[in-house]
């Protein structure tokens, strides 16, 4: 899927997302990825949700952003409670979605100046 009136003058935005594959400033990701206004990291997380790690969270806490998204593939997949204390604990919202969901989520809130960061898990 394309998605339209992506302007990168706001940082790093999400071109396209279809399952397995996210386009980002002219190139494809095919691995998980976290990515942030200013920072683009692949080969973030696991291969799927529910291999979701402490240390995969963390990873996206480092950013200290004002909201987590966490998309999990093709559907939306919750992972265990526990792991999502953290983020919790700092009052940074987390919301879990479905990778489509959440890359277009992610565009909407950059573009409203929004300090978001995105954990994007292709299956």
């Amino acid at each position: 899927m394309r998605f339209a009136e992506a302007d990168g003058a706001d940082g790093y935005l999400i071109q396209g997302y279809e399952p397995g594959a996210i386009r980002i400033a002219g190139q494809t990701y095919r691995e998980g990825l976290i990515v942030t206004p200013r920072r683009l990291v692949p080969g973030w997380g696991p291969v799927a949700a529910a291999q979701l790690t402490p240390a995969d969270v963390e990873a996206l806490l480092d950013f200290a952003p004002q909201v987590i998204l966490l998309g999990t593939g093709e559907r939306q997949v919750f992972p265990a409670a526990t792991l999502l204390t953290a983020a919790h604990k700092r009052r940074i919202g987390i919301e879990v979605m479905d990778t489509g969901a959440a890359c277009r989520t992610y565009n909407i809130l950059v573009g409203e100046g929004r300090d978001v960061v995105a954990g994007l898990m292709m299956m």
